[in-house]
């Protein structure tokens, strides 16, 4: 947990669907840039952000096999769209439309992450957020945090092979 871990509130912050929240990450997921419809979303300072591991903004109502699938497809160099809860420092909540992908040097080895997230539709985010509650569940009921995970990405792949689509064709169903 980082030194800036907040107790999650019930109050929601929103930004606008013309702002768009942009980040990039070293290889490990340390925050190396955020711009300023970040941090302001966020309530942080770039001093408090800039170093600090991308999971410092993990609600904890977003399940842990929803990271794992998006770790997994940045690190084999695709990109990746993905609805995700953020928590601000205050504890508030935010939704995000997050598209993630590889940042790449002259060799075309990956040097870290780039994610530019918008303001999500409400409906769909109404149709994302049982479906998450459903994983974390999932993972919860389970007696330790590896258990845990394999217990979501299950749930996350029979939900998958139940509608017929791959992750991506569900995320841009909703």
């Amino acid at each position: 947990m980082t030194k800036y871990a907040a107790v999650p509130t019930n109050a929601e912050r929103t930004f606008g669907e013309e702002e768009i929240i942009v980040s990039k990450t070293n290889l490990k997921g340390h925050i190396t840039y955020a711009n300023d419809v970040f941090l302001s979303v966020g309530q942080y300072t770039e001093d408090e952000l800039l170093g600090q591991p991308h999971s410092i903004l993990r609600h904890p109502d977003m399940p842990r096999s929803v990271f794992k699938l998006l770790w997994d497809k940045i690190q084999d160099k695709k990109e990746i769209f993905a609805y995700v809860k953020n928590m601000a420092k205050s504890g508030d909540f935010y939704w995000v439309f997050a598209h993630v992908t590889p940042s790449y040097d002259n060799a075309g080895e990956i040097t870290g992450f780039h994610s530019n997230r918008r303001c999500p539709r409400p409906d769909a985010i109404a149709k994302i957020a049982p479906i998450y509650e459903l994983v974390l569940g999932h993972e919860q009921k389970q007696s330790d945090p590896k258990s845990g995970l394999a217990a979501g990405c299950e749930t996350i792949a029979a939900f998958l092979e139940d509608q017929c689509m791959s992750y991506d064709e569900f995320v841009f169903s909703l």
